[in-house]
């Protein structure tokens, strides 16, 4: 498991200092309906929370 998670959307509530994500639990999905993705482009952060 990653022990730091790292995020550059500072527009995400989740969003901290040294672009850190402080939500206890992060996820992720595939734009593939749940099969393999080949890279990053084909994911979402479902964890993403607007802080405005």
């Amino acid at each position: 498991m990653a022990k730091d998670v790292l995020c550059e959307v500072n527009s995400c509530k989740y969003w901290a200092a040294e672009n850190k994500c402080s939500a206890s639990s992060i996820y992720v999905v595939s734009h593939h309906n749940g099969t393999n993705a080949r890279n990053s482009e084909e994911t979402d952060c479902k964890t993403f929370e607007s802080r405005i």
